[in-house]
């Protein structure tokens, strides 16, 4: 199964800084933009950093708990700079990486959004979390299609005629009869790795008889 690219999915639209670019300024674009966090870049636009509203919130109380300073807080209280405020390394994804990739990483990691770069490490876009979940968009015919074409016929060798497809809402139901090297269960699994897809059900074809 061939799950969509980062590339496909992220904004190339992306506000960025510099190491040096102020406090305020930083603030600025978080408002204007409507966003809550920028990259920050080095000269060669590859990502070093992010600043977040969380960063630039600890100006506010200080970076402290309990009045007890202590790093990093401490440290991001007192910044001026996005040097200062960013938190590094600035966790990136490749613009090749699918789907899974970036969600894993995304779930491992307790991020909302990572950034794209491409082969030379340059920053080329932004993928959020909202960005992954749009494969769950994808058209019921486009998903029925890559069953029948991918995962019926190319991987298990199986004819068209053998198990019936039908999808709803992402909803997966495949019925037929498998020969006995297949067993019900690999279907299924190969299912579930098709973009777009909520549940997989398979049912038999007197199983499906008895439930009309």
């Amino acid at each position: 199964m061939n799950h969509q690219k980062v590339r496909d999915l992220m904004s190339d639209a992306v506000v960025r800084v510099q190491r040096g670019t102020p406090f305020k300024e930083i603030a600025h674009l978080l408002q204007e933009y409507d966003i809550t966090a920028v990259p920050v870049v080095d000269a060669d636009d590859r990502p070093v950093g992010v600043v977040s509203e969380a960063d630039l919130l600890q100006k506010i109380w200080g970076g402290d708990e309990d009045g007890v300073p202590g790093p990093p807080g401490a440290a991001k209280a007192s910044a001026t700079d996005a040097a200062g405020l960013m938190t590094s390394p600035a966790l990136c994804a490749r613009e090749d990486w699918n789907v899974v990739d970036a969600a894993r990483v995304m779930a491992r990691q307790n991020i909302k959004r990572l950034l794209v770069v491409d082969s030379g490490e340059r920053l080329i876009g932004v993928v959020s979390r909202s960005d992954l979940l749009r494969v769950f968009l994808r058209k019921d015919r486009e998903i029925r299609t890559e069953i029948i074409e991918e995962v019926l016929l190319k991987t298990l060798g199986l004819a068209p005629s053998a198990v019936q497809v039908d999808v709803v809402h992402g909803h997966v139901v495949l019925t037929g009869r498998l020969p006995e090297h297949v067993p019900a269960a690999r279907p299924e699994e190969l299912c579930r790795h098709v973009d777009g897809v909520v549940a997989v059900e398979f049912r038999t074809a007197g199983d499906a008889e008895t439930a009309r």
